[in-house]
């Protein structure tokens, strides 16, 4: 029995050759997301991390919040140094209220406004850390799929132009313009 040797494919069917062989638009939609695929993941590990942090100091603070020591100790170890989250709404407080007390606070109702003020703000700047970015993740996530959506219509239309040009209707005449 006689073997025949089978005939080489006309087109490279890998990754990389399916890539080179589509159209500048269906590229730029594919290195498009790509880089915004990067992008993304690494906003998203760099947050995990961020929260993970967060939680470990919010676990730290409270915990040395609750051992007995003095609010005023806590105040000065905590003061002199850069803190996140509970800690900086804890020095926020403190600081307004020691502020509040050189100038004679005389109503009590007046000064609890102040701290909420002064804690309003450091919650603001603690939140608007934590949240850095994550609006770039909301469009990315609404808006890929859209683009993705575009680079395979043009692919297919690609490949129906192949196959109206070619009047053949095999794999190498239609995956170029799909991948």
């Amino acid at each position: 029995m006689e073997t025949l040797p089978l005939a080489a494919p006309a087109h490279d069917m890998s990754i990389y050759g399916l890539f080179m062989q589509a159209g500048w638009i269906v590229k730029a939609v594919m290195i498009g997301l790509l880089a915004a695929s990067i992008w993304s993941w690494a906003i998203i590990i760099d947050k995990a991390m961020a929260y993970a942090r967060a939680r470990r100091a919010l676990d730290r603070f409270e915990e040395t919040f609750w051992s007995g020591q003095s609010l005023e100790e806590l105040y000065r170890t905590l003061a002199d140094r850069k803190v996140s989250g509970m800690g900086a709404l804890f020095v926020a407080a403190m600081r307004e209220w020691k502020k509040s007390f050189e100038r004679g606070a005389r109503s009590p109702i007046s000064l609890q406004s102040r701290i909420d003020r002064a804690m309003d703000v450091a919650l603001g700047r603690e939140m608007e850390r934590l949240e850095n970015r994550l609006g770039f993740l909301a469009s990315v996530g609404s808006v890929a799929v859209y683009v993705g959506l575009f680079g395979t219509v043009i692919g297919i239309m690609t490949s129906f132009q192949a196959i109206a040009g070619s009047e053949s209707t095999n794999l190498a005449v239609v995956a170029p313009g799909i991948a």
